[in-house]
Parts: C-alpha cells; sequence; structure tokens
C-alpha cells in the first residue's frame, strides 16, 4: 500500500501512540513471559517458509488495500471508523495468550478486568446494582436481553418501533413470543401514544425502547416509555447499541458547555431494566466487542446450567454461567480495560471524543439548512446526518436517483469522498417534507455517520465538496 507524506497540519499531535514501538514491546513481552515456563519449542508443523509467508502477506496487504479509507475524514458514509490504536496495543498484546473469558480457568486475568469494564458500564448509566458481560457485539446482546425477557414473562410479547434495529423482529422470531412494530413520530422515534394503546391490550411484557436508531440517530423517548411500562408492570429494555456512550454528553461540559444531547432519555436508562451497548462502535474497540447489563443481578437464575469440565477452577461465578455464548475472547475485554484507563467513561474523557462528531453533525445541519442544492432531511439527534439533493420537480423518483448518483460521483472523484444512503418510505418522507411529489414507494437519502471527533474541524470543506457534487449533478442549478 502506497503511503502519502503527511502534511504540515497533518503530522502526528503530541501524545500520539506510536503503534509499531508499542506492538514490537508487546512481542516482546509476550516472548519474556513465555520463558518464563521453561523450553516450549514448536512442532514442525507449524513451521512456515519465509518466502511462501512473504508472498502471502503481500497479497494480503494488497487485498486490504481495496477497503474503504475509514480512518480518513474523506469517508463520511457508514458507522465504520479503526479502532483507537490504544485498544488495538491491548487487543493484540492479549491475543498473543489467547484467553477465552467463558470460564476463570480459560481467561483468569481477563475474567477479572472483565468484570470490571462491565462495571464501569453500569456506572456510567447511572446502574445502582447490575449483571453483565461482554459479548460478540449488540446482536447476541440483544438476544440475551429478550431471552431473559422472555423467561421473566412467558407468554407475553415484545414490542419494538417501526425505526428499531430488525434485531429485535427476529430475535422475536427465534425465542417463539410475539414481536409488535409500534409507529414512529415524524423524527423516527417510537410514538408514546401508539405504545399505550398496545399495552392496553395486555399482550405485552417487554417493550425495547432504542436510544440511537442505526438509520438516523433517532432516541426514543426512554423517560416517557418507561412511566407507562411501569404503569402496567411491563419490562423495559434499551437497545443503546449504536447510541449508548452519549450518555456522557447529556452532563455539562467544560467551559461552560451545556448537554449536547436531550438528557430526559438517558437518565431514565438507569431505572430501566436492562440496556445494551456496542464499545466497538463509539467505545473505540475493534470488532466485535458488545455488552448487555440487566438492573437485577437475580435474573442469573435464567442463565443456571452445568458444565463439570469446565467449571472447576473457582468458586466466583465464571461468566459463561450468565452468558448464552460460550467461547469468547479475553482480548476484547483487555483493549476496553487499556482504553477506558487512558480515555475515561467522563464527558472529558471519552465523552470529549463523541462530542466532536456531534458538534460536527450539528454544525453540517445548520450548513444544509442554508445550502441551496442540498436539503437536510431531519435535525440530527446523535452524530447521524441524513440530507438529499434538491432536484427540479421535487419528486421522490428524482431524489432517488439525484442522491444515489451523486454518491457514486462522490467514490469516482479525483478527490473523492464516501457516503451512504439509506432507503426510507414514502410515508417517512412525506411526514417531514409533506411537499414531496409521491411517484414511487420509497427513495433513497444520503446518510453520513460523523464518528470520527476529526469531522469537527474538517466538516465546513466535507459540506463544500458534497455541495459542489450535488451542483455538478444538477447542472449547476443550486450552486452557491
Amino acid at each position: 500500500m502506497e503511503r502519502t507524506r503527511a502534511t504540515p497540519a497533518e503530522e502526528p499531535l503530541a501524545g500520539t501512540v506510536d503503534l509499531a514501538y508499542w506492538l514490537g514491546r508487546a512481542v516482546a513481552e509476550h516472548q519474556a513471559w513465555t520463558k518464563r515456563f521453561g523450553p516450549h519449542p514448536r512442532h514442525p508443523s507449524q513451521s512456515v517458509d519465509p518466502e511462501r509467508l512473504t508472498v502471502a502477506f503481500d497479497e494480503l496487504s494488497q487485498r486490504i488495500g481495496g477497503s474503504y479509507p475509514f480512518f480518513h475524514p474523506s469517508y463520511a458514509g457508514q458507522m465504520l471508523k479503526p479502532p483507537h490504536p490504544v485498544a488495538v496495543l491491548g487487543y493484540v498484546a492479549t491475543m498473543l495468550v489467547n484467553p477465552n473469558n467463558h470460564a476463570l480457568d480459560g481467561g483468569p486475568a481477563t475474567s477479572a478486568v472483565e468484570e470490571e469494564v462491565v462495571a464501569q458500564l453500569a456506572a456510567m448509566f447511572g446502574m445502582e446494582t447490575h449483571l453483565g458481560h461482554l459479548t460478540g457485539g449488540g446482536t447476541v446482546a440483544n438476544l440475551e436481553a429478550l431471552f431473559v425477557a422472555r423467561q421473566c414473562h412467558p407468554g407475553l410479547g415484545v414490542a419494538y418501533s417501526a425505526a428499531s434495529h430488525y434485531t429485535h423482529a427476529r430475535m422475536c422470531h427465534l425465542l417463539g413470543v410475539p414481536g409488535y412494530s409500534v409507529a414512529v413520530d415524524a423524527r423516527g422515534r417510537m410514538d408514546v401514544d401508539a405504545l399505550e394503546r398496545l399495552l392496553a391490550t395486555g399482550e405485552v411484557g417487554t417493550v425495547v425502547a432504542t436510544a440511537g436508531t442505526t438509520g438516523l440517530g433517532a432516541v426514543d423517548p426512554v423517560h416517557e416509555i418507561l412511566a407507562l411500562a411501569r404503569a402496567r408492570g411491563v419490562r423495559v429494555h434499551v437497545d443503546a447499541a449504536y447510541g449508548g456512550f452519549f450518555t456522557l454528553l447529556a452532563d455539562e461540559g467544560p467551559g461552560g458547555e451545556g448537554p449536547l444531547v436531550d438528557p430526559a432519555p438517558w437518565r431514565a436508562v438507569a431505572r430501566c431494566d436492562s440496556v445494551v451497548i456496542d464499545p466497538h462502535k463509539h467505545g473505540l474497540q475493534p470488532y466485535g466487542c458488545g455488552a448487555v447489563l440487566f438492573a437485577d443481578p437475580e435474573v442469573r437464575r435464567h442463565y443456571q446450567h452445568d458444565s463439570p469440565y469446565t467449571y472447576y477452577s473457582s468458586d466466583r461465578p465464571h461468566l459463561g454461567e450468565i452468558s448464552l455464548e460460550c467461547s469468547r475472547s479475553g482480548a476484547s475485554a483487555a483493549a476496553l480495560w487499556l482504553t477506558l484507563r487512558l480515555l475515561p467513561l467522563t464527558r472529558e474523557g471519552l465523552g470529549a471524543v463523541l462530542a466532536g462528531g456531534r458538534r460536527a453533525a450539528l454544525r453540517w445541519a445548520r450548513l444544509l439548512a442554508a445550502a441551496p442544492g442540498l436539503e437536510l432531511f431531519q435535525p440530527p439527534e446523535l452524530d447521524i446526518v441524513s440530507y438529499f439533493p434538491r432536484t427540479a420537480r421535487r419528486s421522490l423518483s428524482e431524489i432517488d436517483a439525484a442522491g444515489t448518483a451523486l454518491m457514486r460521483r462522490g467514490e469516482r472523484a479525483d478527490d473523492p469522498v464516501f457516503l451512504s444512503v439509506g432507503r426510507v418510505s414514502a410515508a417517512e418522507f412525506t411526514a417531514r417534507h409533506p411537499d414531496v411529489v409521491v411517484d414511487r414507494g420509497d427513495a433513497a437519502i444520503l446518510r453520513s455517520v460523523l464518528m470520527k471527533p476529526e469531522f469537527e474541524s474538517r466538516v465546513d470543506a466535507l459540506h463544500a465538496r458534497v455541495a459542489a457534487l450535488a451542483a455538478e449533478g444538477s447542472g449547476g442549478v443550486g450552486r452557491a
């Protein structure tokens, strides 16, 4: 892969992690550790030819080079970015040992580390008690939450918003429980009036509130949902896989900066029954690292099982005894632990990373509101910005074609910019823009996830680039 020379503005900042040095140190530390246990010659079957390794590694490097530049501010598409170098260091250093956090015998050191980071996540949400563990990602974490919900309310269904992740409908099918899709408002948030009518039927045992939809970043009114659910003895699970770490921005910021998100939904999470969060999104971790947290530690009874050849090394609970997954990488726990030692779960720590993307989203929304060739689809609640090109006829078919073409032009340009699209129904579109001509059932809108804090200083240039692409597609109509 060709290496480009950094411009003065891109020179490494003070405190930048020299990953090559630290990875070298990790390997050296590992080698010193292994020598403590005496000679351990490798079996010849594991030997590889150095020349073949060179050829294979060169080919792999070339193939990896076909990836999108997730690290660069020119990539403003999906919710993708590299992990923090510190997380990479923690992961690789621990992966050399390859602990398995299913049982204490498989990961004695990293199981303790996992318990520590899970406790930190619970404290971040304000949970007074908790039971939880890391998972391979939000899908499995949500499955566990709904599994426990089914055990707590057998025979009753699960309600989730029409804009929630498809995980919930799929997991209801997998678990054999009824799933109920609840209508959303004109901002993509669960409609509490529609939920109240559904709860009145007595057929729902659990409501899933989404704190950051993966489509638009909408945050359901968790506080209002909780009040309705508690009145009827219904559980509340919060799917905060995408948005969970934004709770750090619900507090006052440094220098008198106020909350960057509405505090009310986030304050209510502490009173809910369970919550899921993905550190491999805004927690700067490599895939896969999710987490599920329960407010009541007694739900461990629903996981009860035995593994006599595994759970023998300690009387302490093994993490596998409170998990549906069996083998789980201890390296994920170590990577998160090391990251949080340097970027703690505070507004000034990890919160500062999220704040950069949040401020960038607010800034771009203001620029889009004044742009002649582009239009904001809806105001961003987190760091996902949605927008579409202005077209001559202002119909769904023209908007769909123009948006998709703009995305493709951006990728092929000499100075590329990488965007993504999301599909919305005609009803969703007209709920926000009633003057649009409906001549098809849905349309693509442009969608940019500003997960990287570097967007804060680049968002004006990003907007100018996208606006120029929009003007090219319209033949110059609407050019500023």
